[in-house]
C-alpha cells in the first residue's frame, strides 16, 4: 500500500476510502451522527434553560420594582421637606450642565472647523472642499458680472451727460 493510499490523500475523492469507511470527507471510522434522533430532548432542554432564564429574570424585575417603590416611599417626605431647596438646585445644576455640553459642542465644532480649513489650505482636498471650489467660482463670476454691469451703466451715463449739455 502506498503512502498516499494509507493517509488517505491519493485522490478518489473520499478522505480515508482506503480503509472501508466509505461515506464522505471526514467518515474514515465509519460513524454517523443523526441530530434528529435527539431533536425532542434538545428541544426540552432549551425550552427547560428558556424557561429557567425568563422566571429568574422576571423575579429579579419584581424584586428591583419592589426596592424602587420603598425608596420613594422612604424619600417622599424628604424630597418634600427639602425641595425649596432641591428645585432650584436642580434648576441650576441642569442650566450648568446644559452650558457646559453646549460650550463642550461649540468646541469640538470650532476645533474640526480648524482642522477641516487647515487641510483646505494645505491642499489635501478635504471632503466638501470640491462644492467649496464650485462656490468660489460662482461668486467669483457674478462679482465679475456685477462689475461689468456698473461700467457699463456708468459708461452710460456719462455719455449722457455729455449729450444734454449742461
Amino acid at each position: 500500500m502506498s503512502d498516499q493510499t494509507r493517509t488517505g490523500y491519493g485522490g478518489g475523492g473520499s478522505y480515508g476510502s482506503s480503509y472501508g469507511g466509505g461515506g464522505t470527507y471526514g467518515s474514515s471510522y465509519g460513524t454517523s451522527y443523526d441530530p434528529s434522533t435527539n431533536q425532542p430532548i434538545r428541544q426540552a432542554i432549551k425550552f427547560m434553560t428558556a424557561s429557567a432564564i425568563g422566571v429568574s429574570f422576571l423575579i429579579l424585575s419584581g424584586l428591583i420594582l419592589t426596592g424602587t417603590v420603598i425608596g420613594l416611599i422612604i424619600a417622599t417626605p424628604l424630597l418634600v421637606i427639602f425641595s425649596p431647596i432641591l428645585v432650584p438646585a436642580a434648576i441650576t445644576l441642569a442650566l450648568a450642565a446644559g452650558g457646559f455640553l453646549f460650550s463642550g459642542g461649540c468646541g469640538v465644532a470650532a476645533i474640526a472647523a480648524l482642522s477641516w480649513l487647515y487641510s483646505y489650505v494645505t491642499g489635501k482636498h478635504p471632503a466638501g472642499s470640491d462644492r467649496l471650489d464650485y462656490a468660489k467660482g460662482v461668486i467669483a463670476d457674478k462679482a465679475r458680472d456685477v462689475k461689468d454691469r456698473a461700467k457699463d451703466y456708468a459708461g452710460a451715463g456719462r455719455a449722457q451727460e455729455g449729450t444734454q449739455g449742461y
